[in-house]
């Protein structure tokens, strides 16, 4: 007789997808992530991503109402098709569901009252993961830049899914460390919710401005 199987979970302690596949093969590094993807969310509002672009706006006050899982798990799988440096993935997700940690959180991000969102997550650089031969500060380099793009390609997935973000910079690194209990030094803290209101387009800089021309 077969001995049984333990079932090996591929989603962390505290956080399960809303579906996930019937069996998992734990060969398959994707599959999870690849799943969450391609399945249905309860509601996409705008698959145009160019529409989806125009349409972000930074939010600081969000309503009361929850998230829906299905629609953090696509954010979070979004970030890990982000482009990384020899696709590595030099950065970590923490996704703060603690009430009190984001109270926490607030005074870390410079007295920011919007890091008590819904959704909270932050992008932390984690430059062991980023296995290439080079010096120390350019293992850095490249962390950096993994962690954010990861954390723009979540606030587009947000927005496609009638949801607003707003991009914290301004914090205490140590104070966040400590608050989410972690060594990696985070990059950004993306909160993510429903807008109490839909912000109009914000006018942009010129084009001339913006491009220049090398030949």
């Amino acid at each position: 007789m077969a001995p049984d199987v333990k079932e090996e979970k591929i989603y962390p302690l505290g956080y399960e997808p809303e579906t996930t596949p019937e069996s998992t093969d734990p060969n398959v590094r994707n599959q999870l992530i690849n799943f969450i993807l391609k399945s249905g969310p309860t509601e996409v509002v705008d698959t145009d991503l160019f529409a989806v672009m125009a349409k972000r706006r930074s939010t600081r006050k969000f309503l009361d109402k929850p998230v829906e899982t299905a629609k953090i798990d696509k954010i979070i799988a979004a970030a890990d098709t982000a482009p990384t440096a020899g696709n590595y993935q030099g950065f970590e997700i923490f996704y703060v569901k603690s009430p009190e940690k984001k109270k926490q959180l607030i005074e870390a991000c410079n007295n920011q009252p919007y890091v008590n969102a819904p959704v909270v997550l932050v992008f932390c650089k984690n430059p062991s993961r980023v296995k290439f031969d080079f010096p120390e500060y350019v293992l850095k380099k490249f962390a950096i830049q993994d962690a954010t793009l990861a954390a723009g390609y979540s606030q587009l997935a947000a927005q496609a899914l009638g949801l607003s973000s707003i991009w914290i910079g301004m914090f205490d690194e140590q104070k966040v460390m400590d608050v989410i209990g972690t060594d990696l030094v985070p990059s950004s803290v993306l909160c993510i919710g429903y807008p109490k209101q839909t912000k109009f387009p914000k006018p942009r800089r010129n084009l001339k401005d913006l491009v220049h021309v090398t030949w």
